[in-house]
């Protein structure tokens, strides 16, 4: 390992917004040398999945005074926003409330790069920075500090890691494995599987209704596809829209420490002062934002029990209320299902099967679906030992990392 005097070298596994990110602010903030290589596989850096899209319809879920790469320069993004021809003749008031494309906010992303990252004496001491495109496949221990290899035989010599690999791909469905050539699934929801739809006639089932169902939404309505919609979950709610919010005071109440409630004692408070706000005109879901402050704090405290519960019983509407979407976006949404386009199921999935060259959805309330094209919107997958990274995969093997008690992450 480096001594403070020695120049210490960190690599950092992925080049989405998190490993972006951390590059640029160990570049802002070390003190010491340093050198940084950052490990990109399959995506331009900076365009991860999330911002890599190159559907203009496809828009931040926060308003762009929210979106600032740094706390400490909050109008960051803004300004930079003041760059672009479309946007430098808007409002201030206009663009800070503003749902600003993702493919832009990947240009954004791209920028900091440039200047963080590929330009000298930004920093307050020398930093190196490498950006290395290849797929990091193993990691190994040395008396040195870690070697990480590469899937092309290459190795690296680093004194640190920072995982930064990204979601999971989605969660696999009973009877999805055979479905892997059939032209009508779809089992990666980020791949360009606009470009074959069936046509207008046809029907189109999206297995999900949350964030990533939204976007085929939009997608399909931005194309002028005119075929059906299902959208099928357990629960069947779909995003809010977001929302101008109310000074609410009154939670959390003065003197209560919402850490110790516990869960059952925290949800019951909660739903109190939802009804309240509903009583009074106003969106339950301000009580998600108050607590937004508090919710580390809540689940360090939670006990083992009680994070099995929420994540079985709360954490779906949980969701729903903290995952938000432009006005604009909710609107189109509200519109499809209005036509009778959209058709929302509440029911879980038994199973995905082959019907000719349709493909069948079999449902726990008995019904059955069939689509000329299937997409799996259904989430990552969030089991951390289930992953189907071969690189996380060998660090669970090596023992270098190991599930925390939900197995949901390290």
């Amino acid at each position: 390992m480096s001594t403070p005097s020695q120049e210490s070298h960190v690599a950092i596994i992925g080049g989405g917004f998190s490993g972006i990110l951390t590059a640029v602010n160990l570049v802002r903030l070390s003190r010491r040398p340093l050198r940084i290589s950052l490990i990109n596989h399959a995506r331009p850096a900076g365009r991860g999945i999330a911002y890599g899209t190159r559907r203009p319809e496809h828009l931040l879920n926060v308003a762009a005074r929210n979106m600032s790469a740094f706390p400490d320069w909050p109008d960051h993004f803004v300004r930079w926003l003041r760059t672009r021809s479309e946007y430098d003749s808007v409002p201030d008031h206009e663009l800070r409330e503003k749902f600003i494309p993702r493919m832009t906010y990947g240009d954004y992303l791209r920028g900091l790069i440039h200047h963080f990252l590929q330009s000298d004496g930004v920093g307050q001491a020398p930093v190196t920075f490498d950006l290395i495109e290849g797929e990091a496949c193993d990691l190994e221990p040395t008396e040195a500090g870690l070697t990480v290899r590469l899937s092309d035989g290459r190795g690296l010599s680093v004194d640190r890691v920072v995982l930064a690999t990204g979601n999971e791909p989605p969660m696999g469905l009973p009877g999805a494995e055979a479905l892997s050539d059939h032209p009508g699934w779809v089992g990666n929801p980020w791949s360009d599987w606009e470009r074959n739809l069936p046509e207008s006639t046809g029907t189109i089932i999206l297995l999900g209704t949350g964030l990533t169902t939204v976007d085929a939404i939009i997608t399909l309505r931005a194309l002028g596809w005119l075929g059906t919609m299902h959208a099928v979950s357990r629960h069947g709610w779909l995003p809010h829209a977001h929302f101008r919010g109310v000074d609410y005071a009154e939670f959390p109440p003065a003197g209560v420490d919402l850490a110790s409630l516990g869960l059952e004692p925290l949800i019951e408070l909660m739903e109190k002062h939802c009804q309240i706000l509903r009583e009074a005109g106003h969106n339950p879901a301000i009580i998600v934002d108050k607590m937004r402050p508090h919710t580390q704090r809540i689940w360090h405290e939670f006990s083992l029990e009680e994070r099995h519960t929420f994540a079985r019983d709360h954490a779906a509407r949980w969701n729903v209320l903290r995952h938000r979407i432009a006005p604009e976006i909710h609107a189109q949404v509200a519109g499809s299902q209005i036509t009778g386009q959209l058709r929302v199921h509440s029911a879980m999935i038994e199973r995905v099967e082959a019907a000719g060259d349709r493909i069948r959805v079999c449902l726990d309330d008995g019904k059955e679906l069939e689509g000329d094209l299937v997409i799996n919107a259904t989430g990552p997958q969030t089991r951390f030992t289930a992953t189907r990274s071969g690189f996380l995969q060998n660090l669970l093997h090596r023992g270098l990392v190991s599930p925390d008690d939900m197995d949901m992450g390290i």
